[in-house]
């Protein structure tokens, strides 16, 4: 069975409440049953942290997993421990963003760690972390 690390960062623990024009209505809490109840035949660890101390210790202790899918959040756009710490691993990882970054405000233009990562679905809502499952689903089976 094929194991993903989903990993959320800074206040992606306040969807729901946030800004749902951007963000979508679901809970990160629905939004990882979503993806559990679509795709059930992989293993998922779900992770969220808004402490950045915390995601890097959790990328760096990845290795034991078949790849990555991650939303760094704000981190996205200023962290460069995370950046290196997704340079490190070396399984296939891809970044979601909920929210259209190319349509925001120009400080989020900015990818310290998308280069990092094999790809980044972005502006689809809960439907950009479906994309990212079936996307690395498919990369894991072909290699």
């Amino acid at each position: 069975m094929i194991k993903i690390l989903v990993i959320n960062g800074a206040n992606l623990n306040m969807l729901g409440v946030r800004d749902k024009t951007n963000y979508g209505s679901l809970t990160l809490d629905e939004i990882n049953t979503l993806i559990k109840s679509e795709f059930n035949d992989v293993n998922f660890t779900f992770f969220q942290s808004n402490a950045e101390a915390e995601i890097v210790n959790t990328i760096n202790n990845a290795n034991n997993y078949d790849g990555i899918i991650i939303n760094p959040g704000g981190f996205t756009h200023t962290s460069i421990a995370i950046r290196d710490a997704l340079e490190n691993v070396k399984v296939p990882k891809i970044e979601v963003h909920l929210s259209n970054l190319a349509s925001r405000e120009i400080f989020r233009n900015t990818f310290l760690t998308t280069s990092k990562c094999d790809g980044y679905i972005s502006g689809f809502k809960e439907i950009s972390f479906l994309s990212a499952v079936y996307t690395l689903t498919k990369i894991l089976k072909k290699n």
